[in-house]
């Protein structure tokens, strides 16, 4: 048996990556829908024969969920010896498949050395509807995960490198735009068909067996790397606690908590307290939880240590089943991710005690989803999915970024150019929100605003939000950030007001839907804001003359700014 070097696992690490990678763009670049090819709403990551991650791709933190458990429930159900090459399964419940919610359809490929199974490589994509009771399948109001879209365990798609006609007509069946949605399916197994030529390429080079230790060499290298990350945070215990604003069905002010214990090397992040799972979808599965936590803690410790399996490694989560946090089935879980950003923010906040210089303010908390469905001008359906970013919490040496996706819903901004070409659809307002970062030393980001018009038709509008109703917090004396909201805005003047997870309205041309996602919480006490600071929140647009004499005690005079009310020289 080999022993490889340090610098052999290193090469054999951004091999592998470059792979990953590649992948990623590959199935960007080929997919049909915009969630996919202009968002990136997908992942890709290679895995080893035990079902580790060895190495994910450029890709979103939450996608981990997915892919912690997908390699192992496939070898559980079909058996390794069952395994050729050529084959490929498909999969995306959060039950049977260990994934967290159902439009995120994972497809994974066994990689074979001569006779010798040595990886898998998988990709993730969020298809823009998976059916179910709602066009999008992430609407409210949908209380069992059967309501949310078609559940997929894990089964064979392909055999000896062609798909099987019958499984992907009957998946096809149950969608909404099946042409699409073929399309987004096509392209994942062309990245996974990539992946696999791209690691017979690497197999010239390395045995199976320098193969294989490498995998388990760096899976042990992010475990240390973790271990060594948490060392350096304060032994003790730290408690946090936020609440969602609702489940869509009535359940309102629901509980977040969580108490983290750090002892040496090792962590536990302890979700005892939290509140049982909802009728509504917004309850995450464990593997969500697990996802989540990792993240926090990530960013925290290791910001720019890779990602593998190898970060479970120092990590014990406790969550009682049936919680929110850790739903058993038939929980709704398509709006998980809103829950997900929460868990986030309460380990934020729980170590802001011990890390208050790595931490950051609240978020926006959110994952802001509109969805529409419609008929074009030629009688063809479309369903238009996306999720709208927001404020980012402010830091203990800068400002929160202004209109970005946070934490595990790492995707891009749609263009409006790229919506409207596609989509019988108009963008009215598409801009950041004036006075909606909390105030501090440094502030909150801004949020969002986009407003929506059908053309020549009516549509159907469902939307998940969150942060409508609590605010996202401050630290060390930051203020709080900006609330959500959904209206309905008609010609005639008239604004209607629309639920924090509104299903299916029907909207005509003469009126168009307002989406405003969640501001951020500032950092530090306001007063000790730098005048140069506030002078540009003024000059820039975003805060008004009100809010900075309202939060900061400024006024604006001949156009420099002072804390007495009175002109300063230049």
């Amino acid at each position: 048996m080999t022993t490889l070097s340090a610098i052999e696992v290193e090469l054999l690490r951004n091999g592998l990556t470059s792979i990953c990678d590649e992948m990623y763009v590959a199935l960007m670049r080929s997919a049909y829908s915009t969630n996919i090819k202009e968002r990136k709403d997908h992942s890709t990551a290679i895995f080893d024969i035990e079902g580790r991650v060895i190495v994910q791709g450029e890709s979103l933190p939450l996608h981990l969920a997915s892919m912690l458990g997908l390699v192992e429930v496939v070898l559980e159900r079909v058996g390794p010896e069952n395994l050729r090459p050529g084959d490929m399964f498909i999969s995306n419940d959060p039950f049977v498949g260990r994934g967290s919610h159902l439009p995120d359809v994972a497809l994974v490929a066994p990689v074979f050395y001569g006779d010798k199974l040595v990886f898998f490589v998988a990709d993730i994509a969020h298809h823009a509807d998976i059916g179910g009771m709602a066009p999008g399948s992430m609407a409210g109001g949908m209380t069992e995960i059967y309501q949310e879209g078609l559940r997929i365990p894990p089964i064979r798609l392909m055999r000896d490198g062609e798909i099987i006609e019958d499984v992907f007509d009957l998946i096809l069946l149950n969608v909404r735009v099946p042409e699409e949605r073929r399309g987004d399916y096509l392209a994942q197994v062309a990245a996974n068909r990539l992946g696999e030529r791209r690691l017979h390429e690497l197999f010239q080079r390395w045995s199976v067996e320098q193969l294989r230790e490498g995998a388990d060499a760096l899976v042990q290298a992010v475990a240390r790397r973790m271990r060594a990350g948490i060392a350096g945070l304060p032994d003790g215990e730290y408690s946090f606690a936020d609440i969602m604003d609702d489940d869509g069905m009535g359940t309102e002010n629901i509980p977040v908590c969580v108490r983290v214990v750090v002892d040496g090397e090792e962590i536990l992040f302890d979700f005892t307290g939290s509140a049982p799972q909802v009728q509504g979808n917004i309850n995450i599965s464990y593997a969500g939880l697990q996802a989540s936590a990792l993240f926090a803690l990530k960013v925290l410790v290791d910001p720019d240590g890779p990602t593998n399996h190898g970060m479970l490694d120092p990590v014990r989560i406790v969550a009682e089943l049936g919680s929110i946090t850790n739903a058993v089935f038939p929980a709704a879980t398509a709006a998980r991710a809103q829950t997900c950003q929460r868990v986030i923010d309460v380990i934020l906040g729980a170590l802001s005690k011990a890390v208050p210089d790595r931490v950051i303010a609240a978020s926006n908390g959110a994952n802001g989803v509109s969805a529409f469905f419609g008929a074009r001008p030629d009688g063809r359906y479309y369903v238009y999915m996306e999720t709208i970013g927001g404020g980012g919490g402010a830091r203990a040496y800068k400002d929160g970024k202004d209109g970005v996706q946070v934490h595990t819903t790492n995707t891009s901004n749609l263009p409006v150019e790229a919506l409207e070409n596609e989509y019988p659809l108009l963008i009215e307002r598409y801009e950041l929100v004036p006075d909606s970062g909390g105030p501090g030393t440094w502030r909150g980001g801004c949020s969002l605003r986009r407003v929506y018009r059908p053309i020549g038709h009516t549509t159907v509008f469902s939307g998940q939000g969150e942060r409508c109703v609590s605010h996202p917090w401050g630290l060390f004396g930051g203020g709080e950030g900006g609330l959500a909201s959904f209206s309905l805005d008609f010609d005639d003047g008239r604004r209607q007001s629309l639920p924090v997870k509104p299903m299916t309205v029907e909207i005509s041309p003469d009126a168009s839907v307002t989406a405003i996602t969640p501001g951020a919480g500032g950092y530090g006490a306001p007063a000790e804001r730098a005048q140069a600071d506030l002078a540009d929140d003024l000059a820039n647009g975003l805060f008004s003359a009100d809010y900075m004499k309202e939060h900061y005690g400024f006024e604006a005079t001949g156009g420099n700014l002072s804390d007495s009310g009175e002109e300063t020289e230049t």
